[in-house]
């Protein structure tokens, strides 16, 4: 974990003390983003892919990859996004991830990450997809009827963050936008399938996964089992 800094909110002038979270790289060290004490954290008024996600390298073994960026709440209600150290670049959805050192040995334990907003429920699984192997991980090209699109080397990922079951509709519609990108796809849902569309998903191989509030996608069905024991192929 990187080293704690004093972090003054701009709208109430509260100072808190914080640490950026670590998170597990493919070789299984913790990495943290290095925080910049001179510079000043910003509130977050509106949200883009680009300024949620810093591109950090492992000091261990050299691979680049896509973390979220620091953030702390205050009490006042302002979310602040804090500066981070280095030449840090936020990619984009046509950005590539440098990857050096991959690990090909047994995957360490999945750490999740607690899910209390929709972001969160995005960064948990962009989280997973990466432990289970894949790479350049970015926001997808093409939007969904529901949720938010991840794109990744071989894979095409929805994250359904909302209180209803996903539909036979939601699934098919994944489906067949990574048919024409031939690509395989993966659906996460915070509340579940409708019958139908589980056994849709069966049917045309979508791996299907639920996540609890703990950021731990469960696999659903006999495809998303199978990707938890191979992994990505890619």
């Amino acid at each position: 974990m990187s080293e704690s800094m004093a972090v003054r909110c701009p709208d109430c002038g509260r100072e808190h003390r914080y640490a950026a979270p670590a998170y597990p790289c493919a070789c299984g060290a913790p990495v943290a983003p290095a925080l910049d004490h001179r510079a000043a954290p910003t509130a977050v008024t509106h949200r883009t892919w680009d300024e949620d996600w810093v591109t950090v390298r492992c000091g261990n073994c050299g691979r680049a990859d896509q973390w979220p960026h620091p953030e702390l709440g205050c009490s006042c209600g302002t979310v602040l996004r804090v500066p981070v150290a280095g030449a840090l670049r936020p990619l984009g959805p046509g950005d590539a991830v440098e990857t050096t050192g991959a690990d090909d040995g047994p995957r360490a334990a999945f750490r999740p990450v607690t899910i209390r907003t929709a972001r969160d429920a995005v960064t948990a699984v962009a989280l997973y997809l990466r432990w289970l192997g894949y790479q350049d991980i970015r926001r997808a090209d093409q939007r969904q009827p529901a949720g938010i699109g991840l794109a990744a080397r071989g894979v095409l990922a929805q994250v359904d963050p909302s209180v209803r079951p996903a539909s036979l509709r939601d699934v098919e519609c994944l489906w067949l936008t990574a048919m024409t990108e031939s690509t395989d796809c993966v659906y996460f849902s915070l509340a579940g399938y409708a019958d139908d569309a589980r056994d849709r998903a069966d049917g045309l191989g979508v791996s299907l996964f639920v996540l609890d509030l703990t950021g731990t996608p469960q696999p659903m069905n006999r495809a998303a089992t199978e990707l938890v024991a191979t992994g990505a192929s890619t």
